[in-house]
């Protein structure tokens, strides 16, 4: 009987793992560890959404199965989202299907449409289930820069020039998770051209689609004519509403892709738990008022991360969206490596960060970090660091 698992063996240790088990053993020993390390969103969603969750689970018909690509109401819901927010036409039965989250509905679509062997395009830097939700499914990742200039062009042109089989899925994130770079509607505009000529699906994550800085909105592909004939995107509520436990998020739209979709799922799951569905309703059709809070807050938590860091002598580019800021290692740091620094800036700092290398070889380098404390706490992190630095840089 063997041991070795074709899938398993496709997988690298997950890095970031290693930070987050020192983090749990510095708190479990009782130390104060600010922790700045995962995306998870520090405060509840919206008291009504809480309200119509507690309101559907207390109905005795509500608990059993769901349905796999979503109640119709939320479909609608998402399809109309995307008409205020984007200008964009959805069909909610053809174009349309809830995820468990925009990390769910990634593998889902690699199990879908990938098959051993197949070429996929991932950028790198990236999150890492833009690489190993495809590696998991039997796929061969090409990896492409994360920034959108000349040079990411030319490197798409190349794969598709050079590598055998030709390469057929390419995923984009936008606003990136690491690095945190935006596009315009041009950039996309573009992609779609070349999706076209060389016969390419697109797979768009748009999940930080609200944490936009600056009175700068982000764009979504799908608002360029004829996107929807060679792209999905998918976005979450995790972020935009502060449901990140709570594991919803959407695909949208080519038909084709959707229903491929559609079709796995079924077979995998019967869907999101129908009150937390009822939830999500309430969240997208109801008051907006958080999205525009958590923008807000978001903002000034990175005015005050950039200019804090900074005086304590860790110069971090301020992030134009998402709740990340993508950070070259300080002075005198550069040979120690992304890991390493993490954990002796968690062990001596009691800060934690997310080491670069953990998001492909290219974040080799930098560390992320994550916008996720309060004011004070993120201050009382760089009083730390700035003590850090001094005793332990070179």
């Amino acid at each position: 009987m063997s041991e070795e698992f074709y899938r398993i063996k496709r997988l690298p240790p997950y890095v970031i793992a290693e930070v987050n088990a020192m983090r749990h053993a510095a708190r479990q020993a009782g130390q104060d560890i600010i922790d700045l390390g995962m995306g998870n969103p520090d405060r509840p969603p919206p008291q009504h959404v809480i309200d119509k969750l507690c309101e559907v689970a207390n109905k005795p018909n509500a608990h059993g199965y769901s349905q796999s690509k979503g109640i119709p109401g939320l479909r609608r819901a998402q399809a109309n989202y995307y008409g205020r927010r984007f200008n964009v036409d959805l069909d909610p039965e053809r174009e349309v299907v809830v995820t468990m989250g925009s990390k769910e509905g990634l593998s889902s679509m690699a199990t879908a449409i990938v098959a051993p062997g197949d070429v996929v395009l991932a950028p790198s830097p990236s999150y890492p289930i833009h690489t190993f939700g495809f590696i998991i499914a039997g796929a061969t990742i090409r990896s492409v820069p994360t920034t959108p200039d000349e040079r990411y062009w030319k490197s798409l042109d190349n794969a598709m020039a050079f590598t055998a089989p030709r390469p057929t899925v390419l995923i984009v994130n936008y606003p990136s998770n690491p690095t945190a770079e935006t596009v315009d509607l041009a950039f996309y505009e573009r992609l779609v051209a070349w999706a076209r000529e060389n016969k390419v699906w697109v797979l768009s994550d748009l999940a930080y689609s609200e944490l936009y800085y600056d009175g700068k909105p982000t764009r979504s592909i799908l608002e360029v004519p004829g996107a929807k004939d060679v792209a999905v995107e998918f976005t979450s509520m995790s972020k935009t509403y502060s449901m990140a436990g709570w594991r919803l998020g959407f695909a949208v739209g080519n038909p084709t892709l959707i229903a491929a979709l559609t079709r796995v799922k079924s077979y995998l799951d019967y869907g999101a738990f129908t009150p937390i569905q009822a939830a999500a309703c309430a969240a997208l059709n109801g008051p907006q008022d958080i999205v525009e809070e958590n923008r807000q807050r978001y903002q000034r938590r990175r005015d005050v991360m950039v200019e804090s860091f900074g005086r304590a002598g860790w110069e971090i580019p301020s992030p134009p969206a998402s709740m990340f800021a993508w950070a070259p290692l300080p002075k005198g740091f550069h040979n120690v490596g992304s890991l390493e620094f993490s954990k002796q800036l968690l062990q001596h700092a009691g800060v934690a960060v997310a080491a670069g290398v953990g998001y492909g070889e290219e974040g080799e380098g930098y560390v992320r970090i994550a916008m996720v404390e309060n004011e004070q706490r993120i201050r009382q992190a760089a009083r730390n660091i700035k003590r850090f630095l001094a005793e332990h840089g070179s």
